[in-house]
């Protein structure tokens, strides 16, 4: 287990503390009174010009999918094969209120350290700031530690694609929903690219409803998701620690990654990351042996 003064890492970008879900959903409620300005319609399509800029949004999804270097290939078919082996009894530990799947996190967190990854599972918080309501969010990363002190961070979000579901979206929006990994894995910089991408799909297809864009779908409110204060956390808290039996809601979540996992190896096993570095892989294989001795 990782000790010493690596357990209090906090990060340092965003300066942004907690706020509870309770003016976030005052906030839900007064845009859908006051400011949906939407229509009464119970299903959507697209206008040719907006079916034109998400077909465009689509193809750099697409894109930034493919182009991967080693570190991100290797952690991805790790993290991939880590999630899969993780079993339904293996999910005991829980939070004293609702899990929200950070049972699973903290799994492949372990699974991930012994397999000799600086892995933690992160806690962001942020404030309300501007039109930007505050939050909380849990996720994953890893952080790497190269030769010449040269460290790297990369983000895992084991359930993406839920930061993105809006209502009535046109049909082509879902298609470029679809699209996403089901599983993110990268750098900040690649996922402030599918960020940047998301928002502006999101915005097009409620442009096409005639519905604004929320202000908890704006980019500004997706970024302070991994872009604010985080703390690392190797273990769960003890206080909010219990063993349980009854663990319905994750037990359905891991099924649904799990399926939703192979169904997208399914679809892209042809496809080859764009960028193919063997010096990388080097640099992978030594900063995860020199993370393991430190384990």
């Amino acid at each position: 287990m990782v000790g010493g003064e690596a357990g209090k890492f906090v990060g340092q970008i965003g300066g942004f503390s907690h706020e509870s879900e309770h003016d976030l959903a005052l906030m839900v409620s007064d845009f859908l009174e006051n400011g949906s300005g939407g229509t009464d319609s119970r299903y959507s399509s697209d206008s040719e010009s907006g079916l034109s800029d998400l077909a465009y949004l689509g193809d750099k999804i697409a894109h930034y999918k493919r182009t991967v270097d080693e570190y991100e290939s290797d952690l991805l078919a790790a993290v991939h094969a880590l999630l899969r082996s993780i079993s339904e009894t293996d999910l005991h530990f829980v939070h004293s209120g609702t899990c929200n799947a950070s049972c699973i996190r903290f799994c492949l967190v372990k699974l991930l350290q012994n397999s000799g990854y600086d892995a933690a599972v992160c806690v962001s918080k942020w404030q309300n700031c501007g039109k930007v309501p505050g939050g909380d969010h849990e996720y994953v990363d890893v952080i790497t530690h190269c030769d010449g002190g040269v460290s790297e961070r990369f983000i895992i979000d084991i359930d993406f694609r839920s930061h993105f579901e809006i209502a009535r979206a046109v049909a082509s929006y879902d298609t470029v929903l679809g699209s996403l990994p089901v599983v993110f894995v990268g750098y900040l910089s690649k996922l402030k690219q599918f960020l940047q991408v998301m928002a502006e799909a999101a915005r097009s297809s409620l442009k096409q409803n005639s519905m604004p864009l929320p202000p908890w779908r704006s980019l500004a409110y997706l970024q302070a998701k991994w872009h604010s204060t985080y703390q690392r956390k190797f273990i769960p808290d003890e206080q909010s620690i219990h063993a349980t039996s009854d663990h319905k809601q994750c037990v359905g979540h891991l099924r649904r990654i799990k399926s939703s996992l192979q169904s997208e190896i399914e679809e892209e096993r042809f496809l080859k990351p764009l960028k193919n570095d063997s010096n990388r892989r080097q640099k992978l294989d030594r900063w995860r042996h020199a993370s393991f001795r430190g384990l």
